[in-house]
């Protein structure tokens, strides 16, 4: 199934979801440790980055630095699509909001400071509303 493409269509409909929970971003230098269930695992030189719950992490021993607020935009964007990041990630930096990004098949994942979480989807919300 092909995602949208049309940036307008992306845009008006991102439908920012919050997900439960708490995320932290770490490193391993193995695999992946047992008893923990990325949400994303990213391959670095350094090491391997997992995303994870905070609660896993802590269970582990693993390191973080940064906690944070799990966004799902809900639009089924196309991989090729140009410009959603630059517009999503510029408001969010207007409002003060870091923003790290991962791109899934179907969805983008956006990972924000757990405190401002709440603020994040509204500015989100706020721009699909001006893009209708």
């Amino acid at each position: 199934m092909t995602g949208e493409s049309n940036l307008l269509n992306l845009l008006s409909g991102m439908r920012p979801q919050l997900n439960p929970g708490r995320y932290v971003f770490t490193t391993v230098a193995g695999g992946v440790p047992s008893g923990i269930s990325p949400v994303a695992t990213i391959i670095e030189d350094e090491g391997l980055t997992l995303v994870v719950r905070e609660e896993e992490a802590d269970a582990a021993g693993l390191a973080y630095d940064y906690v944070a607020g799990w966004i799902t935009l809900r639009v089924h964007s196309a991989l090729e699509a140009v410009g959603l990041t630059a517009i999503f990630a510029r408001e969010l930096a207007d409002a003060g909001l870091s923003c790290n990004v991962i791109a899934g098949f179907h969805h983008d994942h956006l990972f924000v400071p757990h405190e401002n979480a709440a603020q994040a989807v509204a500015v989100l919300e706020d721009l699909a509303r001006r893009s209708s």
